[in-house]
Formats: structure tokens, C-alpha cells, sequence
């Protein structure tokens, strides 16, 4: 009976339940009830972390305290089982779990059962299957040996000794074949990734949060740099996730394969087993500070993002009489480009034509200005840069030669321009689109053989003109 629970508990520690149920439940057929049987059987179903089979652990358990009502090991698991249940999915079990904690407490206070069960509920659960429960597990130990041991080597040398005294227990391989891969010549700086993971990426995220705060007060840090840095930062992460996945997988076949075969003893040869090994903490109060900052700095991100996307720049419309020696036509009744784009209520706009004195201003007009400023910082960009107003003009302009995107207008934002010839006077001109969060603007001007450069600066200087910034 000795031999089949020893095979059941070397089964489970290689992260084989499954085979380790089949030996426990065989054994209890055969043999009758035992005690140590019935608690390795439950530890099986405990060990898939599946509310399934902890329904099959805790009715296991119930059965074995029936027959043995005051076994410590049997009240330990429970509690300990009760302790990792939800409150809210299976609120009876926890109740119960409180219970059987009392009586533990009361038939041995100082035991090593009830201190696993009053750590289960804040601890992970070392199981197989749960990804996310092996490589915390995993992590915590590595870094735990690193910590303790004078050298990379020596944490290293001692978790082979550990493994050694049990090569069929799958924490232990895993943590010998860990610390062997990251003790090895030019892994410093996994290891120390390793052990100050949270201070890593508390510093990335400040990182990050840096360019997005500068992008959006003072320096204009492209997106591409922010995205670039942030995939910089994850490479040393990455390839820490890589290495512990291989030591994981190593480690697991390494203990599968050492399981004992038929009823041989699975400890060490000597007597002497490996030291246990501490339950492993969801979360640290180191953590806790941690993570408390990480999210803290993101707030700050969050927020300097959110006040730049409803700020705007503010300016103010200056409507010339006269320009440049020319009369002002003011048509803001009869034309105003911005009213076919839906959206925009613009605070301030003027639509002018200047033409030499004394001329009609619809027969070779020089210059034809509509400026418009008000919060448009909810415009979607594709709105302003696939314009409709760029559009319209340029297709009742006449011909048009060339267009292209300009870049910045007069005070920031982007600018759409084009050359085209006039259909009713055969003139050749200039047209120019700009807008930002607080301005739309619009300049047609006659330009015999400008290039791209000299119509982008006529159009600049004529839409200065016409804007300056608002004082707030």
C-alpha cells in the first residue's frame, strides 16, 4: 500500500494525475481504505485545477474523513482544497472550509497541514495544465535560488542536487533545468530580468508614458518612435518567456520519464529527500507597489493624451479691407467653401476675394481667401485630409496640372495643394487646403509658372496673413 501511494504522489509530482488517480484508486480497491490513499486520490483531481475534478477531490475526501475522521493529512488537503474555491462560484465550500480549519487548528495547531492550508488561498496552485500557475511557479522559484546562492553557479549546482533526491518531482526538474539555462556564460542580464521583473517594466512603462506625454505637450514624438521603443523594451521579455518555456518543457519530460515503473521506492538512494519547496504567493506587496505604479503612470498618459485630444490651438480671424494693394470682396453670404463639410461650426470665418481696384471681382480676381477657426477637435482625419472642400474646388477649378500633400499649413496641422489652369480666363493658379483642430483655411491665387515650393510659400504667407493665435 506504501509502494502504491509513493508511485500516486511520484505521478502527481511529474505532472502525470491522470496515471496517478488510476494508482490510488486501484490500490483502494485491492487493499481497502487507507488514509495516505485517499488523500493522494484527491490531490489527483486537484492537480487538473478544473472545478470538475475539485467536486471529485472534495467528495474523495469526504469518503476518507468518514473513515478516518481525525487524519490530518485528509482535514489539511480539504482545507486546503476549500481555501483555493471562489467564494462566490461555490460559497458552501468555503463555508465548509472554514470548519474543517477549526478542527484542524484544534486537533494540531502548529502542523505543517495547517499552515499549507491557511497560505492556499493567497498562494498559486503548483499544477500541471495551468500555464499561467507553472510559469509563476517557475519564475519565483529561479528567482528565489538566484537570490539565495553567492553565484549563478552555485543556484545552479544545489537545484541538480535537489532534483536528483527527486527525479520524478516536476517542480524540482524545472527548476534545476531553469537555473542551469540562465546560469550559462552571457545570461546576466535574463537573470536579472528574471529577478526584477516588476522594476523592468514599471521603468518601460515610464518609458512609454514619457513619449506619449511629450508627443502631446511640448515635443511632437512621432507614434512610430513610441511603438518602436515599446517593441525594444519587449525583446529582453520575450526571449526570457522563450528560454523558461524550453527549461518548462525540459524539465517536465525529464520528471515524466523518472517516475518509478513498478513498486520500486522513488526517493533517493541515500535517505536524504530535497528540502520542500515554499508555496508560491499570487501576488507580493513588492508587486502590489509595483503594479499600483505602472497603473498610476498610465493614468498620466491616459490623461495627457485625453486633455490633447480635446485641446486645440485657438486663433483669430483677421479680415483684410485691402490686401497687398488690392480691394477685399467680402463673399462669405454667397461662397463659403466650408458649408458642404458636415461637422464644423466654425466660431469666427471670412471668405474674401481681392482684386485690383476698380476691377470686377469675378474678372481676374488675384486672390481668393476663406478662413475659418473654432474647436474642430473631434474632425476625423480622414474628414480634413480626404477633404471635401479640396475635392469640390479642384473639380470645378478647370485642368488641373499637378496636386500633392504639403505638409504642414501655417500653424501646424497638414496641407493639400494644386496647380490648375482657370477654364473661363485661361489663367494658370495656385490652390491650397489646410486645416488643423482649429482652423480650416482655403487660398486660390494666380500663379503663371510657380513650382510646388513657391505655391506652398505664397500659400503659407497668405494664410498667415489672414490667422494669428488667439491669446487664451
Amino acid at each position: 500500500m506504501n509502494d502504491s501511494r509513493t508511485r500516486a504522489e511520484a505521478f502527481i509530482a511529474a505532472g502525470r494525475p491522470g496515471e496517478a488517480r488510476t494508482v490510488a484508486r486501484d490500490a483502494l480497491d485491492t487493499d481497502g481504505p487507507d488514509a495516505g490513499l485517499f488523500l493522494v486520490l484527491a490531490r489527483a483531481h486537484m492537480a487538473e485545477d478544473d472545478d470538475d475534478h475539485d467536486d471529485a477531490a472534495e467528495r474523495v475526501f469526504r469518503d476518507g474523513l468518514d473513515a478516518f475522521p481525525d487524519d490530518i493529512g485528509l482535514l489539511g488537503g480539504y482545507a486546503e482544497l476549500c481555501a483555493r474555491t471562489d467564494v462566490f462560484e461555490r460559497p458552501g465550500r468555503r463555508a465548509r472550509g472554514e470548519e474543517i480549519s477549526a478542527r484542524l487548528r484544534e486537533l494540531a495547531p502548529y502542523s505543517a497541514e495547517l499552515r499549507r492550508a491557511e497560505e492556499a488561498g493567497k498562494s498559486v496552485p503548483a499544477v500541471s495544465g495551468n500555464a499561467v500557475s507553472e510559469r509563476r511557479v517557475q519564475a519565483f522559484d529561479a528567482a528565489r535560488a538566484f537570490a539565495a546562492a553567492p553565484a549563478p553557479s552555485h543556484a545552479a549546482d544545489q537545484a541538480a542536487q535537489w532534483a536528483a533526491r527527486a527525479p520524478y518531482d516536476r517542480r524540482l526538474a524545472v527548476l534545476a533545468e531553469t537555473t542551469a539555462a540562465l546560469a550559462a556564460p552571457g545570461r546576466a542580464w535574463l537573470r536579472l530580468l528574471l529577478c526584477r521583473a516588476s522594476e523592468y517594466r514599471l521603468a518601460g512603462t515610464a518609458l512609454v508614458v514619457l513619449f506619449v506625454v511629450l508627443r502631446v505637450t511640448v515635443l511632437p514624438v512621432p507614434y512610430g518612435v513610441t511603438v518602436a521603443v515599446l517593441v525594444l523594451l519587449s525583446l529582453p521579455d520575450l526571449a526570457l518567456r522563450r528560454l523558461l518555456r524550453g527549461a518548462r518543457e525540459r524539465g517536465a519530460a525529464r520528471a515524466s520519464d523518472a517516475v518509478p515503473s513498478g513498486t520500486d521506492d522513488a526517493s533517493a538512494s541515500d535517505g536524504s529527500g530535497p528540502p520542500e519547496l515554499p508555496p508560491v504567493p499570487r501576488f507580493t506587496r513588492r508587486e502590489y507597489a509595483f503594479a499600483g505604479a505602472g497603473i498610476a503612470l498610465a493614468l498620466v498618459a491616459g490623461g495627457a493624451a485625453y486633455a490633447s485630444s480635446l485641446a486645440y490651438p485657438h486663433y483669430e480671424v483677421v479680415a483684410h479691407d485691402e490686401y497687398r494693394g488690392m480691394a477685399g470682396y467680402d463673399l462669405q453670404d454667397a461662397y463659403n467653401p466650408f458649408r458642404t463639410m458636415p461637422g464644423f461650426a466654425p466660431a469666427q470665418s471670412v471668405a474674401r476675394v481681392y482684386a485690383e481696384k476698380g476691377a470686377a471681382p469675378d474678372a481676374g480676381a488675384a486672390y481668393l481667401v476663406a478662413v475659418a477657426v473654432g474647436d474642430f477637435h473631434k474632425a476625423r482625419e480622414p474628414d480634413l485630409r480626404g477633404g471635401t472642400v479640396f475635392e469640390t474646388m479642384t473639380e470645378a477649378a478647370g485642368t488641373v496640372h499637378d496636386s500633392w500633400e504639403a505638409g504642414e499649413g501655417p500653424y501646424g496641422g497638414w496641407m493639400q495643394c494644386a496647380r490648375y489652369t482657370e477654364t473661363a480666363s485661361g489663367t494658370p493658379r495656385g490652390m491650397c487646403v489646410w486645416a488643423d483642430k482649429g482652423s480650416l483655411g482655403l487660398v486660390l491665387f494666380t500663379a503663371a509658372d510657380d513650382d510646388r515650393e513657391a505655391v506652398e510659400t505664397t500659400a503659407r504667407s497668405v494664410g498667415g496673413d489672414f490667422l494669428r493665435p488667439a491669446d487664451d
